[in-house]
């Protein structure tokens, strides 16, 4: 599942705190703690035994995404430091190279559907959720 917020049953009373994993196809891994993310940024991390970029945003809202980090246009990984924003009530991101639109929850570019090449222009989106973490487990 793309999109998810933190749990009410995290924080400094239950001595956990919220973590973001990423499921790379054969487990979730951990990738930062929830309170490391922005609100209305995103950041680049690796998964998987590939070493996959991955760009993570967490909306101002609170919800996280995890999207591919590569422009299909431009060949750039550059997505994670792209514009937040909506589109007809839809969260988007928008890429720093070319302008693209694509929709946070899907990956889907707006503008075009395939890239010069011919290639599909849809960005893969990564399952991710957030969930709570021992203070041992974060810090490792």
């Amino acid at each position: 599942m793309n999109g998810t917020t933190p749990d009410a049953n995290t924080g400094p009373e239950t001595n956990t705190e919220p973590v973001v994993e990423i499921d790379d196809g054969r487990t979730w891994t951990p990738v930062c703690r929830y309170r490391d993310l922005d609100p209305g940024r995103g950041i680049a991390v690796l998964v998987g035994p590939r070493g996959d970029q991955v760009a993570l945003f967490r909306e101002r809202g609170g919800t996280v995404h995890a999207l591919a980090n590569r422009d299909p246009f431009s060949g750039a990984h550059v997505i994670s430091r792209g514009l937040l924003g909506s589109r007809l009530g839809v969260p988007v991101v928008i890429s720093p190279m070319l302008k693209h639109s694509f929709e946070l929850r899907t990956g889907r570019s707006l503008d075009e559907t395939h890239t010069p090449d011919g290639t599909p222009a849809d960005l893969r989106v990564w399952p991710v959720r957030v969930v709570a973490a021992t203070s041992a487990e974060v810090s490792r």
